[in-house]
């Protein structure tokens, strides 16, 4: 299995890559990171540049070979998924489900409410919206804000939005977190690198799913 990080978590929020590869050691699954690790291409078939979005495609499939590709990133799962031929990708969120119910990790339940927010990219581009929420529901009691799964309102950064207008990317991001405080809850979760850095703000704590799990599952280590 090849982890494949993303941009977001290998260089802005490094914290997600550390949690995951926990996780992984946790669970005792053998996997590697690449010494050379490029982008997925998601940026550059998002802004347009589609040749250079398939020479980078072609690239890492040569270097992806047979081998599973997991990712923590939502934007990164949706290319590997969509637009790569012959590529197996599951999201972090799918294998921490799976291990949880295989029993392969054991969280320790409490009674702490927290709020989901629903990536675009996993969530209605994908239809990936039960594992997360199963994975939560393992550790704490999940509250639901007013727009979620396919009717998810959007954190404004993807699309190039936050580059090229971030304006707009911040005033989506308030509506956003206006629905998680209404929730009352404290703690917003979500399992995109990206929405988790254009969620952050001073009233909530934002976390991605893998530092959440770490931080509050009080992981049964033995």
């Amino acid at each position: 299995m090849i982890y494949f990080r993303g941009c977001t978590a290998r260089e802005k929020e490094t914290d997600i890559s550390r949690a995951t590869e926990k996780l992984l050691k946790l669970a005792d699954i053998e996997y590697h990171i690449l010494d050379d690790e490029k982008c997925c291409g998601s940026v550059l078939f998002r802004t347009g540049f589609e040749d250079e979005a398939l020479e980078q495609i072609s690239k890492n499939t040569e270097v992806f070979k047979d081998e599973l590709i997991l990712t923590s990133c939502a934007g990164c799962y949706k290319t590997f998924k969509d637009d790569y031929d012959d590529v197996d990708v599951i999201h972090i969120s799918q294998l921490i489900d799976d291990l949880i119910k295989n029993k392969k990790l054991n969280f320790s339940k409490k009674d702490l409410n927290v709020t989901f927010h629903d990536s675009c990219h996993l969530g209605r581009h994908s239809n990936v919206f039960d594992s997360p929420r199963d994975v939560i529901k393992a550790v704490a009691n999940l509250v639901e804000m007013e727009s979620i799964r396919e009717n998810s309102l959007c954190c404004g950064a993807g699309g190039g939005v936050k580059s090229a207008y971030p304006e707009i990317a911040s005033e989506m991001a308030k509506s956003r977190i206006n629905q998680a405080k209404d929730t009352g809850c404290e703690t917003l979760i979500t399992a995109c690198p990206f929405c988790k850095l254009n969620l952050e703000n001073e009233d909530l704590e934002v976390l991605d799913l893998t530092e959440f799990l770490v931080k509050y599952g009080d992981l049964d280590e033995s």
